[in-house]
């Protein structure tokens, strides 16, 4: 039976602690199934869009486990490249690759007796999938290089925001390890599907920047609230979070008024210098204008499109005069970092590998494979037995 109402002590526990604000019926449904399935062991699948907060909600199933003074581990699945996942997940031995130099405690050796957190659960190679499925069947797992069976009691919670049925059918995604992982399933929803929310989610950001910032708190305004529930926010509440910590920072005030809320969200809003809760009643579908209303949604996609089409010729002037002198610059980046790297790497025979730890010799190999191949990342990818998507990361990683 799902939770309908939830004691003011707890709403102000989820906010304060967690950053968990809702009061919608979307809102409500996640928040109950939270905390019917955060006292047990249960394995919790998160699933939702990008930025709707499902590291929030697995942070405080772990806070409100009888697990929540025990190790709470977080691990980005699809930020480790494919080829080291599963020994950063279960650890490795001494030798059990060329660049294992030493022994390495993995994640799950580490959130034993807590939670571990599998984010973007549907980026794990299918590989490393079996043995997940291993420890969540049995608790057993070996590390990478030893025959030996390790015994642990870790609870998983898992997100991803993909659809893993999907996956599950194109055969990227073990069937068994989806119905697995799915003893709870917590489907978070999108910003635009509980917009009711929004003044709360501003209240909340607000005072807190301003805490931050040690201003004073000074209240919202109502017409810019009306305007923030007209947009699409398809980077759902971290994108609403970063608009609201910007203006505020920026503004040194926390009762952004609509005029200068237009700064920050052009060109979505119509290009007016000032509002007032009458005229954004025209903005607001309502019973008593809906006959109005397709003339109005054409003048705002109308003056929308104009400013759109003015930035674009803005952009068109500002390309054509600088993309010689970036083609130019890129060069000459390329040749001072090739240049760079070999006189630092002359040969990947001669590292020192004894004394570098495994982000250093992987680095040292990728830099030593781009000089190899003269910076073409594909076959530099192939060489290293890695995806492009995967070289890249690195690359962006170690500032290469």
């Amino acid at each position: 039976m799902l939770i309908n109402q939830l004691s003011p002590q707890l709403e102000k526990l989820l906010e304060v602690k967690y950053g968990i604000i809702g009061k919608t019926d979307v809102m409500r449904h996640a928040i109950s199934v939270l905390m019917q399935s955060a006292p047990t062991d249960l394995t919790v699948l998160i699933t939702g869009e990008t930025g709707t907060g499902k590291d929030v909600f697995a942070n405080a199933l772990h806070g409100l486990s009888k697990r929540a003074n025990q190790p709470f581990v977080s691990v980005n699945c699809g930020a480790i490249p494919e080829n080291l996942l599963e020994s950063e997940l279960f650890g490795h031995e001494k030798g059990a690759f060329t660049s294992a130099v030493n022994m390495r405690t993995g994640f799950f050796e580490t959130a034993h007796n807590g939670t571990i957190f599998l984010d973007e659960i549907g980026e794990m190679p299918v590989g490393t999938q079996v043995k997940l499925l291993r420890v969540l069947e049995s608790g057993e797992f070996s590390r990478l290089g030893s025959s030996d069976i390790k015994k642990i009691d870790v609870r998983v919670i898992a997100a991803t925001n993909r659809n893993l049925e999907e996956e599950v059918n194109k055969g990227n995604f073990r069937q068994d390890l989806y119905f697995r992982l799915k003893n709870v399933h917590l489907v978070l929803p999108l910003l635009s599907q509980h917009k009711e929310d929004i003044i709360l989610l501003y209240e909340y950001f607000a005072k807190k920047i301003a805490n931050k910032l040690k201003i004073n708190y000074d209240g919202y305004d109502q017409d810019t609230i009306d305007i923030l529930k007209l947009q699409p926010w398809p980077g759902n509440v971290r994108e609403f979070k970063n608009i609201i910590d910007t203006m505020i920072t920026l503004e040194k005030r926390t009762d952004i008024d609509v005029a200068t809320l237009r700064k920050y969200l052009k060109p979505a809003l119509p290009p007016h210098s000032s509002y007032s809760s009458s005229n954004l009643t025209a903005l607001v579908p309502t019973k008593t204008n809906e006959d109005k209303l397709p003339d109005i949604e054409l003048g705002i996609i109308f003056r929308t499109l104009i400013e759109i089409k003015h930035d674009i010729s803005d952009l068109k002037m500002m390309s054509v005069k600088s993309i010689e002198e970036i083609n130019n610059l890129n060069e000459k980046i390329e040749r001072q970092t090739y240049d760079q790297y070999e006189e630092e790497i002359e040969d990947i025979s001669k590292i020192d590998i004894e004394n570098m730890t495994i982000e250093e010799v992987e680095k040292a190999m990728v830099v030593n494979a781009l000089k190899k191949y003269e910076g073409n990342r594909r076959q530099a990818a192939e060489s290293l037995g890695v995806s492009e998507r995967t070289l890249y990361r690195k690359i962006t990683q170690y500032g290469i």
